[in-house]
């Protein structure tokens, strides 16, 4: 998924963008309550001169990208419970979820999204909201089912196997190291630790001694023939 700033003017209308500072403590889930509308065309609709209303949003997703229209350093007007300093918009991000295309494919790009930003800030699911926490209105709307919010459920739950998968990642990643390696006195390309055990790369080592590299797809399996 394409991660993309187009942040809307400060001189926007009816203060969409008011500038003010926030530092964020909760993430606040929406949808857009349009089903034909993509993530290009809220981001128009901010800045359209017919739009009347104040409200306004940080992030908005769909099914190919996520689009940041104001600082996440800056509120927003989408919680809906006026402007207090402990308000939902003077406090949490907005992202809103795109109902059209395949939503299936959007809602797992908001998922891994929503893990991410929840990662980067070393949160965890206890910090999302949805715009019902703050104004009791029935948003997002995709998420509720016949008086119970199976689908918010679900969501969390979906973003908290996500924070496991990064979080295996990078553990993955910190049990891993380069390691030189050097073939009759000289270096070849660098191989990795993995865990205490060193991987080497076969072609380098196997080019470097004379030798000839085969390749089985079928089997999956690797030769290295000295002639």
């Amino acid at each position: 998924m394409n991660y993309r700033k187009d942040y809307i003017p400060r001189s926007t209308p009816n203060s969409r963008r008011s500038g003010i500072s926030m530092n964020p403590t909760t993430i606040t889930i929406h949808n857009t309550g349009n089903a034909k509308s993509s993530a290009a065309n809220e981001r128009a609709w901010l800045t359209n001169p017919t739009n009347a209303r104040q409200a306004s949003f940080h992030i908005v997703v769909d099914e190919k990208e996520a689009i940041e229209c104001i600082p996440l350093t800056e509120n927003a007007w989408h919680a809906g419970d006026g402007s207090a300093v402990a308000s939902g918009n003077r406090t949490s991000i907005g992202l809103e979820i795109c109902e059209s295309g395949d939503y299936a494919q959007t809602l797992e790009n908001a998922t891994d999204l929503v893990a991410k930003m929840l990662r980067e800030r070393g949160w965890g699911v206890d910090r999302l909201r949805r715009h019902f926490d703050w104004s009791g209105k029935i948003c997002p709307r995709l998420m509720y089912d016949g008086g119970k919010w199976t689908g918010w459920s679900l969501f969390k739950a979906a973003v908290n196997v996500k924070l496991g998968q990064i979080d295996k990642q990078k553990e993955d990643e910190a049990a891993m190291d380069k390691a030189t390696v050097i073939v009759n006195g000289k270096k070849i390309k660098d191989g990795v630790l993995i865990k205490g055990e060193t991987f080497v790369p076969l072609r380098a080592v196997g080019e470097s001694i004379g030798a000839k590299i085969g390749w089985d797809n079928k089997s999956k399996t690797a030769t290295l023939t000295i002639e």
